[in-house]
């Protein structure tokens, strides 16, 4: 004999799109992550193992590195505009920031690591998206690659193309700090 366990999940009606921040205001906590291109709701799992790994260790060697009148942070809110909404991997912002949403303003740096789910996004879309925006750098952290980082410098209204430092190669960096470290420290076990 089947069964029906209870449920809390709520389920929501929304509008037909295009969808505006206010409207992803309303999702459930699912463990997803709704990011939203010109009105168009994009959906991404929970990130893997690895992808958490490497992001955590970019934040401690960013962290180490920063000024402290900057820090950098994981996931954040990023609204472009009211049909324009990311939440990068990482991001480098002004420190003692408390706030829900960040503007593109306050975006000195934006980091994505590709997972399967999200690879076309980051190497494609979300490059004109985070240029469009006026973000300063984006990194592209390619874990298939061994790792490889992709460094794309803002020149007016593009990135510049990426400077690519692979792992057993030491990335020297000044934007938005100085900051070097080996890309494959991004996937190296715990010490």
């Amino acid at each position: 004999m089947a069964t029906i366990e209870p449920t809390t999940r709520r389920e929501i009606v929304l509008p037909a799109p295009p969808y505006t921040v206010d409207d992803l205001l309303k999702f459930p906590d699912d463990g997803n992550r709704y990011e939203l291109f010109n009105g168009s709701l994009l959906v991404s799992p929970s990130p893997t193992s690895p992808h958490q790994r490497a992001i955590y260790r970019l934040q401690r060697i960013l962290d180490d590195a920063a000024p402290l009148e900057l820090e950098p942070l994981a996931t954040v809110n990023l609204r472009v505009t009211d049909k324009d909404y990311y939440i990068p991997d990482l991001v480098i912002v002004p420190a003692d920031t408390d706030q829900l949403m960040f503007s593109p303003e306050e975006i000195l740096l934006a980091a994505e690591v590709v997972s399967p789910s999200t690879k076309e996004r980051d190497r494609g879309f979300k490059v004109a998206a985070y240029a469009a925006a006026g973000i300063p750098s984006y990194w592209r952290i390619e874990l298939d690659e061994g790792p490889t980082l992709y460094v794309y410098e803002l020149n007016g209204d593009g990135y510049d193309p990426p400077t690519a430092y692979k792992a057993g190669q030491v990335a020297t960096l000044t934007t938005p700090f100085a900051v070097s470290f080996d890309p494959g420290d991004l996937e190296r076990p715990r010490r």
